[in-house]
């Protein structure tokens, strides 16, 4: 009989074992299972705030008008956020996705301290906060799996020094 089908674990076991992305480096069980509740999290406030960019709501229209933005920034911001999306649920671009969202989120929180304020419309801080989960998520994606990053990640990868 096949493991797979006596296992109720095996599709999470698939799925965590295939954590790796591009280059092949596995991550530990626990790094995986927290890289993935990062990238799930980021990946579901990011695609939240989709309906209302595309939608054109009205606290997404007052966001860009007042930094200069509308409409071509709202539909920008949204489509680099669907690619951050779609890459941080892909394994072998998760990296991508975590750069990407720490680009996109940057301009949001650098637009909060310079023309929003941290308060927007009433909010409570609400837009700010959900801005620095997705910012520090990322930063911790990337903190996981910085053997993946593309370019840089073959020199970040942590030498053991020799003795002779």
């Amino acid at each position: 009989m096949n493991a797979a089908h006596t296992d109720p674990n095996a599709s999470t076991n698939a799925l965590l074992s295939n954590t790796s992305g591009a280059r092949g480096l596995g991550l530990s069980r626990p790094l995986a299972i927290a890289s993935w509740t990062l990238q799930v999290i980021v990946a579901v406030i990011l695609f939240q705030t989709l309906f209302f960019k595309f939608t054109g709501a009205e606290e997404s229209k007052y966001i860009f008008s007042k930094i200069g933005a509308e409409p071509f920034g709202r539909y920008a911001s949204g489509v680099a956020e669907l690619i951050a999306v779609v890459l941080l649920l892909t394994p072998r671009t998760v990296t991508l996705g975590a750069l990407l969202s720490v680009g996109v989120i940057t301009g949001a929180i650098g637009a909060h301290f310079t023309k929003l304020g941290i308060v927007v419309q009433d909010d409570g801080g609400l837009l700010f906060g959900l801005a620095l989960i997705v910012f520090f998520g990322s930063l911790a994606i990337l903190g996981i799996r910085r053997r993946q990053i593309p370019i840089v990640g073959a020199r970040l990868t942590t030498r053991t020094p020799t003795h002779a």
